[in-house]
């Protein structure tokens, strides 16, 4: 009688076993799948949006641009054609949030450092203060990779265009004085084929890792699609 009652007990545990791997294998098909949103400027704070594209729901992308890097070279969307890159907004003599930002891009520099298809952009809102020689002190200081990371200058109009067009990362603030632009915190995913991917707050190191795992995601994305 022991034995008949040990070999059910035995049954028992195999079909518990293998109801606990069909609930998972259900589970794990059922489940959606992660994906990350398309952000539009209608979906940021208008504060941060030129007028002119605040109605926009579909299609937004970043514009072209054509800047100057730390190098002295000219850095355009060709530059990042094909890639995933982050972007955000500073100034090499902003003695509040910018050193912290540039801290935590420093610190994605280091976690991506391997992985060719992700690339950084910083551009700076005071361009006549900060020359391709500042900001190659700059990187310097700061231990910028060329090849990962572009800090770039240039006409300032066109970086408030692309600050309050095509990324929706700076208020307005005075009329053309040298800090007329002010800069957010924030941190932008910008995907292959230039749409923002997700927004972080670039003073933070718990945001830095959400930005680490957003990437992972989209490039699970990207392969799923393939």
């Amino acid at each position: 009688m022991r034995a008949f009652f040990s070999r059910f007990k035995l049954l028992g545990i195999v079909l518990l076993v293998l109801s606990a791997i069909i609930i998972t294998l259900f589970y794990n098909a059922l489940k959606p799948e992660k994906r990350l949103p398309v952000y539009q400027p209608a979906d940021f704070d208008p504060s941060l949006v030129d007028p002119a594209v605040s109605h926009v729901r579909n299609y937004h992308t970043v514009a072209d641009f054509s800047l100057i890097n730390q190098n002295g070279d000219t850095i355009t969307q060709a530059n990042y054609d094909d890639k995933i890159y982050i972007a955000d907004f500073f100034f090499t003599t902003c003695p509040s949030i910018c050193p912290i930002m540039t801290e935590n891009m420093v610190y994605l520099q280091e976690e991506l450092a391997g992985d060719k298809d992700i690339l950084l952009l910083s551009h700076s809102v005071t361009p006549e203060i900060d020359s391709v020689a500042q900001l190659r002190r700059y990187a310097d200081d700061k231990g910028v990779l060329d090849e990962k990371w572009n800090l770039v200058t240039g006409d300032k109009k066109q970086i408030y265009r692309l600050a309050r067009k095509s990324y929706m990362a700076v208020k307005t603030d005075g009329d053309g004085g040298p800090f007329d632009m002010i800069h957010t915190e924030n941190f932008i995913l910008v995907d292959r084929k230039k749409r923002i991917r997700g927004t972080y707050d670039g003073t933070k190191r718990e945001e830095m890792d959400r930005l680490l795992e957003d990437i992972e995601i989209l490039k699970a994305a990207e392969d799923d699609s393939q």
